[in-house]
């Protein structure tokens, strides 16, 4: 009966490292190749990262049931070693009222993400495009 128990908790301790880890053998992002305009063609929206650490979202909606938003402000590139990295948007000029920021992840090479349902897939991916 000890023995059970025993390799329970160890099959336990096993199945909590190991989630803990997958989620950080996410492709790794070269932060140099992030600058750029991301864009939804379908949903509409787009996100601008420029290489002084501004940014600028147009037109995306940050979730049911809301209108299209516009803001501004800098952005800072964030590398997780327990989790997937993501670009943290310092909200500083717009509509998200008392919002101080919003996460931004990524997704490969080209392609980011809003998500809006933290338990949810991603709500609004946006795609690089090349700048007009």
């Amino acid at each position: 009966m000890m023995r059970k128990r025993t390799g329970g908790r160890l099959l336990g301790a096993v199945l909590v490292a190991s989630v803990a880890v997958v989620p950080g053998c996410a492709t790794p992002v070269d932060v140099g190749k992030l600058p750029g305009v991301y864009r939804n063609e379908e949903k509409g929206g787009e996100v601008r990262l420029d290489s002084d650490g501004t940014f600028s979202v147009t037109d995306v909606s940050m979730g049911e049931g809301s209108g299209p938003v516009d803001f501004s402000g800098r952005w800072e590139f964030h590398d997780s070693r327990t989790s997937s990295d993501f670009v943290y948007l310092a909200v500083e000029d717009g509509g998200l009222g008392k919002i101080g920021g919003v996460q931004l992840y990524t997704k490969g090479e080209g392609t980011v993400y809003f998500p809006f349902d933290p338990d949810g897939p991603p709500t609004l991916e946006l795609d690089k495009v090349d700048a007009p």
